[in-house]
């Protein structure tokens, strides 16, 4: 619902910001990582994860796009909520979690609060392979900006499309590198 907040830092602790954007202060559940690179700004932008709950609409903020996917990534793991997501990121950073699950590190896991041996095997079997395609691509494309390819999967994925299918789909097109979003996305469907 809300990709991102920009506006004027009116109160910041370590879990929590209000932030006001043109007279509306939004109460925004933070981690310590997003902590850390804000706390010294009056004004900032923050990439957004809206939870509905049937008790309460909750707003959870990040200073990078990457932050974000990653929660994301952490909530479709069962036995993962958002609490247990955000006390993961604020504990790791998201190199740093990144590097637990490639190298099977389930102790690095387990050390974060409520994370016990299970939980941390299953966040591993879960994310394998999923953070380090998102990390090579951040490393070869710039930060603010999606390549084409992520553009066309995150489009195929807000048409309501399975993840993992719309992967598949891209994939099976071969070389996209001279295509158009749209293109991508046309033929991805027509893959399907």
């Amino acid at each position: 619902m809300f990709a991102f907040l920009e506006g004027s830092l009116a109160h910041s602790s370590p879990s929590l910001l209000y932030m006001n954007v043109h007279g509306v202060g939004y109460e925004v559940n933070i981690t310590l990582q997003t902590y850390a690179k804000i706390q010294h700004l009056e004004k900032c932008r923050l990439y957004t994860h809206l939870q509905v709950r049937e008790d309460a609409w909750v707003l959870y903020g990040f200073a990078d796009e990457e932050e974000r996917a990653t929660f994301r990534q952490l909530l479709n793991i069962s036995g993962v909520g958002a609490a247990t997501a955000r006390i993961i990121l604020s504990s790791l950073t998201t190199d740093e979690l990144e590097r637990a699950v490639s190298g099977e590190d389930s102790k690095a896991l387990e050390r974060v609060k409520g994370i016990g041996a299970k939980t941390a095997q299953r966040i591993i079997l879960e994310l394998k392979g999923k953070l380090q395609k998102r990390a090579g691509a951040s490393a070869t494309s710039p930060a603010v900006h999606n390549t084409t390819q992520e553009d066309a999967l995150i489009a195929l994925v807000n048409l309501g499309i399975a993840r993992s299918m719309a992967e598949a789909a891209i994939k099976k097109l071969g070389d996209i590198s001279s295509l158009s979003v749209e293109d991508i996305i046309k033929q991805a469907l027509r893959a399907l």
